[in-house]
């Protein structure tokens, strides 16, 4: 993708309406935290204090809207704890360049690195950085400094209170990601009613089983509906992928066929009941059709073989959905089960027993290729110069500039560009808005902070609608807290759109000067993929040449592994196909067609595993050598696509070729999906395989390709192509 298109996708993500669903109880009862602690403190104490007090309660608060499982409670307590103890440390540097640059430059790594943990972390740590900066225009005795951090920790304190005593939809984030998981379950259904080889993203089931993940305390009152309705959505969908199949499961054509459509579109609707049930906590209709399709008669079903297998497996389980739809699910007090029954939980760490993860996770990305070490490096120079830079300019908060560039910057390219763009377009819109209000209400401490407090409460309604449209009244919100403390919006208003000019460009340019590209590492990333799926399908084979337990769970470990190797694939094609990078290793067509080939690779193995013979089941020996050739084959194909080296399957052509005669016909399945298999894997190398002079030729036909498309996009005769 050129630098033109990049950067018009850019200003184009960085304005762009996110459709979703607000939450106003939400934003309203986090600015009222806002309120109980500004109120008092602008009353019976001063302006400054009042603002220390906003800082923390609108800081604390703005972190309990990021996606986070962990109770909202504990993360306002955590991030008004980090700011208070960042703020005091401030205060105790502040007033000497000698002093303040180092522990600028230490925090800002600091929270670069934070993004290890995940971008709450990594959030909630920026804005550590940005209290760090606004101690240097307050006092700075060791008193002083002690006292505006206790009224900061406050703010968290407060916000804490508010989630305890009025608590609004709780466990609802969880509910939400389990019913998104049956719905995109549902989804899949419907259109394998039309393409019986429709693929699936499993990034819902994924976070559901990242929602699944419960601290001993959050165990104890977890929803009992929370926890068994994940494990149907997994066993449901390779039973629909079965059924739907041409060649394993339903025929192509005929009654077989219609019956499997009205299978799967009963299906869907069971499915979407019950994610309604489980997100409002209500019991859900189902179509009384549905109930009656999902019946299986004897001597008149026209499936059989393996399709009617498939078709009684998901009578079963879609029966526990029917349940769960009309209960209405698990009351919100229902006690998580004990005792043995609690071993089943995924277990999260808590807070104190977090430390020996977070070391292990900082660890990891220390190293120069790390795209979170290369944020944090360009976190430390850009706050640090951004600070040099202010304070020689005639301005009165020069840390302006600093913070802008930290709360902007990401660790990929079109976040951090989007987001420079979006917080530009939202403080000039929001200095505007809050300057005429101002000149029209005319300067009062007490109108200024109940102004502070409406605009607060405007940008957490916001939030999840786009940065821009959030910073809009963030930046009002920052207009009338200075005013409250007496500043003239003269002074302060030019002042806050230049230095966020400053900040955003200087954010800008230290990705372009020391960048974390995504581009080249895209056959790592497929290599990492092709291996976990191969160990996938090895496993599979497996639970088909010795039917027990621990077969199976090797199975489920493998196929977890599969699908984080593939949501890191997925991550990193996205970003690279908005990078204003040319291609290496993989032009985007061979990404894709390479994507595809493993996404069919994937498939068989998911249908291969819907056949899987029950613990002490019929065993097949034969497919232990196949197993051992695939996983043997998947492996050095995985060096060979990181060294751009061609792959080879003569292991698993070896192992086919041989099973071949009565020993393949007694496992049809296996031996139907085996070679699926060896069809995906013989795409991926065709996509995969180039000499480095076609590699070349291919790098610049896709350049010329997407400049003629640019060119016929801005000349209105066609649209432009969306791949890099």
């Amino acid at each position: 993708m050129s630098w033109l298109r990049a950067l018009r996708e850019v200003v184009r993500s960085g304005l762009t309406i996110e459709e979703t669903r607000l939450e106003p109880l939400l934003a309203l009862r986090t600015a009222a935290g806002v309120a109980i602690v500004v109120g008092p403190m602008l009353w019976l104490v001063s302006p400054a204090y009042a603002a220390s007090a906003a800082l923390g309660a609108y800081s604390a608060g703005a972190a309990t809207f990021q996606r986070t499982w962990r109770p909202r409670k504990v993360i306002a307590l955590g991030a008004g704890a980090g700011l208070a103890f960042s703020t005091f440390v401030g205060y105790l540097a502040a007033g000497r360049l000698v002093t303040f640059l180092p522990l600028l430059a230490v925090w800002a790594f600091a929270a670069g690195m934070a993004w290890a943990l995940g971008s709450t972390a990594g959030i909630v740590a920026a804005t550590t950085v940005g209290s760090l900066l606004v101690t240097v225009t307050l006092p700075t005795s060791v008193g002083r400094a002690l006292e505006h951090a206790g009224v900061i920790a406050l703010g968290g304190v407060a916000q804490a209170l508010l989630i305890l005593l009025f608590p609004i939809r709780r466990w609802g984030a969880h509910r939400d990601a389990l019913a998104d998981a049956l719905a995109a379950v549902a989804d899949h259904a419907r259109r394998l009613r039309h393409d019986p080889v429709a693929p699936f993203d499993p990034a819902p089931l994924m976070t559901a089983r990242d929602a699944a993940a419960v601290t001993p305390s959050q165990a104890r009152t977890r929803p009992a509906v929370l926890h068994g309705p994940r494990g149907l959505a997994e066993r449901i969908l390779p039973v629909l992928a079965a059924l739907a199949d041409p060649d394993v499961g339903a025929p192509a054509e005929g009654p077989g066929r219609d019956r499997a459509r009205e299978l799967l579109d009963a299906a869907a609707h069971v499915l979407d009941a019950a994610a309604r049930s489980i997100r409002r906590g209500t019991p859900a209709e189902v179509p009384p059709g549905s109930a009656d399709v999902l019946r299986i008669d004897e001597e008149h079903e026209v499936l059989e073989g393996p399709a009617r297998q498939a078709a009684e497996r998901l009578v079963e389980l879609l029966a526990e959905a029917l349940e769960i739809a009309r209960s209405g699910g698990a009351p919100d007090e229902a006690p998580a089960p004990s005792g043995p029954a609690r071993a089943q939980f995924l277990v999260r760490p808590t807070m104190l027993r977090l430390l020996p993860v977070v070391v292990e996770a900082v660890r990891h990305e220390l190293r120069r290729d790390s795209p979170v070490f290369r944020h944090a490096v360009r976190l430390v120079a850009v706050a640090t110069l951004g600070y040099l830079i202010a304070s020689r300019l005639p301005v009165g908060h020069g840390y302006w500039a600093p913070m802008a560039s930290v709360m902007v910057m990401r660790p990929d390219f079109h976040l951090t560009y989007a987001r420079a763009v979006g917080r530009l377009a939202g403080t000039l819109a929001g200095v505007a808005l809050a300057t005429g209000i101002v000149q029209a209400l005319g300067p009062d401490a007490h109108v200024s902070g109940a102004l502070a407090v409406v605009s607060a409460a405007l940008s957490y309604t916001l939030i999840r609608t786009g940065y821009a449209y959030s910073q809009c009244f963030t930046a009002a919100y920052v207009v009338f807290l200075l005013g409250m403390g007496g500043q003239a919006w003269e002074q302060t208003v030019p002042e806050r759109v230049v230095l966020t000019l400053l900040g955003g460009s200087l954010a800008m340019l230290a990705y372009v000067v020391f960048p974390a590209w995504e581009t080249p590492r895209l056959p790592g990333r497929l290599a990492d993929w092709l291996a976990a799926d191969g160990r996938y399908a090895a496993a599979v084979l497996r639970g088909y040449a010795e039917p027990t337990r621990e077969h199976r769970a090797d199975m489920r470990t493998a196929l977890l592994a599969s699908r984080e190797a593939r949501a890191a694939w997925q991550e990193a094609y996205d970003q690279a196909r908005q990078e204003p990078v040319r291609p290496r290793g993989l032009t985007s067509r061979e990404a894709q067609e390479a994507q595809e080939a493993l996404t069919r690779f994937d498939r068989a193995a998911m249908l291969m595993e819907s056949h899987v013979p029950r613990a002490g089941g019929r065993s097949a020996p034969e497919a232990e050598r196949l197993a051992a050739a695939l996983e043997a084959d998947t492996a050095q194909a995985a060096l060979d696509v990181r060294e751009h080296r061609n792959p080879d399957w003569g292991r698993v052509e070896e192992t086919l070729h041989a099973w071949e005669g009565a020993d393949g016909d007694r496992n049809p399945v296996v031996r139907r999906e085996a070679e699926l298999q060896k069809r995906a894997l013989e795409d991926l190398a065709t996509a995969v395989s180039r000499t480095p002079l076609e590699r070349d030729v291919g790098s610049a036909r896709e350049e010329q390709r997407v400049r003629a498309a640019v060119a016929a996009e801005g000349a209105g005769t066609g649209p432009a192509h969306r791949d890099g």
